[in-house]
């Protein structure tokens, strides 16, 4: 484990302290992994989340079992933290997930606001056994249509309409 530890990489921060990186949840994250598969629920991928030392979530890929592509490790493990913690901002916990998170997944974390990222597979070793990604990170940096798909601006004439509701509203809750 030593050695895949010295790989981690922190990828954002909310806060000007980076929280330690500790083994022990990167290894609870691979056995959400295991534990995932050998309930065919999914693919070879586990996350927890931890605040303040101590697990808020786990969750491994549920792709299959709910029909869902979004049912990710990282969606899953997010969602289960937000509901336990009763609140969208997990500001001030620690995402480990078992491989680099796809670009959703990578979203989402942002989106989450965590204050690190920690990864154990790479990318690369998640593709050599099937599960590549490459293509909507490439996508992502160029996003236009493709042979593979369409992306087009659809503009009706008030499209704007509930952008120009929500700055008006007086009770938003900005997030």
């Amino acid at each position: 484990m030593a050695a895949a530890t010295a790989e981690m990489r922190t990828f954002w921060c909310s806060s000007t302290t980076v929280a330690p990186i500790n083994p022990q949840f990167m290894e609870e994250a691979v056995q959400e992994a295991i534990n995932g598969m050998t309930q065919g629920k999914g693919g070879p991928f586990g996350a927890v989340i931890v605040q303040d030392g101590k697990i808020v979530a786990k969750g491994h890929n549920q792709v299959l079992h709910d029909c869902d592509p979004t049912a990710h490790a990282e969606i899953t493990v997010i969602r289960r933290a937000c509901e336990n913690l009763q609140k969208y901002d997990l500001s001030g916990c620690v995402l480990y997930t078992s491989c680099y998170p796809c670009p959703m997944c990578m979203g989402a974390a942002l989106w989450a606001r965590l204050d690190a990222i920690y990864y154990g597979a790479t990318s690369a070793e998640a593709a050599a056994v099937g599960f590549s990604d490459a293509e909507f990170h490439e996508f992502l940096k160029n996003p236009k249509s493709d042979s593979k798909r369409s992306l087009e601006c659809i503009k009706l004439d008030d499209v704007t309409r509930p952008f120009r509701i929500w700055h008006e509203m007086e009770n938003k809750q900005p997030y």
